[in-house]
């Protein structure tokens, strides 16, 4: 059975920092692409950053880049999105996904990457206070 639990998120004031985590089983972590999305009260699920397991190389949304930084440890079948300087527009659900469909690039954050997911965590929320 495939399983992707995120953990981490909290409340937490603007200009703080998170880690959020997804522990995964029933699939090869090392053959796929690991991604985190998130989704905001009213608007579409989108794509924040991604990484290729094998490769280690990531992409970053632009409205993110700088502050989050996404790794995974391969032993432990774990991805990670380390968030600083949180903003108060970075409130959503955070789901953690994973896909054989599309490598990391560019485009995994610029188009609808959402459809092309294999599989998906149930999401975890992260508040951004002011």
């Amino acid at each position: 059975e495939v399983q992707l639990v995120e953990s981490g998120g909290v409340l937490v004031q603007a200009g703080g920092s998170l880690r959020l985590s997804c522990t995964t089983s029933g699939f090869t972590f090392d053959d796929y692409t690991m991604g985190w999305f998130r989704q905001a009260p009213g608007k579409e699920r989108e794509a924040v950053s991604c990484i290729n397991t094998s490769a280690g190389s990531t992409i970053y949304k632009d409205s993110v880049k700088g502050r989050f930084i996404i790794s995974s440890d391969n032993a432990k079948n774990t991805v990670y999105l380390q968030m600083n300087s949180l903003k108060v527009e970075d409130t959503a659900v955070y789901y953690c996904a994973a896909t054989l469909q599309i490598y990391c690039s560019p485009g995994y954050v610029k188009y609808n990457s959402a459809m092309s997911m294999d599989y998906w965590g149930k999401g975890i929320p992260v508040t951004v206070s002011s």
